[in-house]
């Protein structure tokens, strides 16, 4: 599979990823995943599941397919895929991702990575030095330790959110094959979900690659580079119609514009 594992785990999709040295260490369900890259892929330790892996890393998707469509679409991003060959759009577990970008709301990735590692170490399993993210059972149970997290004014809507999902009133997974206008309503019925938060679910959990999440420097970029100003939908609606398809590989690229040398 042809992934480079730098762009995609460094890029901000996942935050229970961290490099140490050539090996990249995350957590996937109850399994303690360690990456190294080589050549013609990467070399995994930590399960014998090849479809869990396959799954993650979206082995389905033709880059070259993906990329050429891109390129097609816009000279400036072209320029980008040729620099950043090997990134790729992870389908993470609907229920963590939501739950995740709960807490992603106003906060960089640092500190979104520290919420996140904060919650999965007072409510998940230790699986050995590194936590399994807490199912919403395991947060309800002892949701009064919720606090001591340090989530600020995310924690009572992190709490609610898991509350829901062990209720029955909001189901993740049968989000999974609606549509992206669907997905986006449903979304957007969860406290402390935004349209952009919104859109990064939409594409780094359910696939729809047509999403294109827009925060302050895909504002700005879509501004200078594109002259195109306005309010969150109208940006959305004109990358979405600009870069196609995969308008979502298309934000990946320039969000990153920066730092591809």
């Amino acid at each position: 599979m042809d992934v480079d594992l730098d762009s995609t785990l460094g890029c901000g999709q996942a935050h229970r990823w961290h490099k140490h040295g050539e090996i990249w260490e995350g957590v996937l369900g109850d399994a303690v995943i360690k990456l190294i890259q080589t050549q013609d892929g990467f070399i995994c330790e930590g399960t014998d599941d090849e479809s869990l892996i396959l799954d993650y890393f979206r082995s389905e998707d033709d880059l070259d397919s993906i990329y050429s469509e891109c390129a097609s679409k816009d000279d400036f991003v072209s320029s980008l895929i040729h620099r950043c060959k090997g990134l790729r759009i992870l389908k993470q577990p609907h229920y963590e991702c939501i739950a995740t970008y709960i807490l992603a709301t106003n906060a960089n990735v640092k500190r979104i990575g520290a919420m996140v590692e904060n919650v999965c170490r007072t409510f998940g399993k230790d699986l050995g030095g590194r936590y399994s993210f807490p199912t919403p059972e395991e947060i309800i149970s002892r949701k009064d330790l919720i606090y001591e997290c340090r989530l600020g004014y995310r924690a009572e809507r992190f709490v609610e959110f898991a509350q829901s999902v062990h209720d029955g009133t909001f189901d993740p997974d049968a989000l999974e094959s609606t549509s992206y206008e669907d997905c986006i309503e449903a979304l957007l019925t969860i406290k402390g979900v935004g349209p952009k938060v919104a859109d990064c679910i939409a594409l780094f959990s359910y696939g729809h690659l047509e999403a294109f999440p827009i925060d302050a420097r895909i504002g700005a970029i879509l501004k200078d580079t594109y002259c195109v100003e306005g309010n969150y939908k109208k940006l959305a609606q004109f990358a979405r119609e600009k870069f196609g398809r995969y308008a979502g590989y298309s934000q990946e690229f320039l969000y990153h514009a920066e730092f591809i040398e």
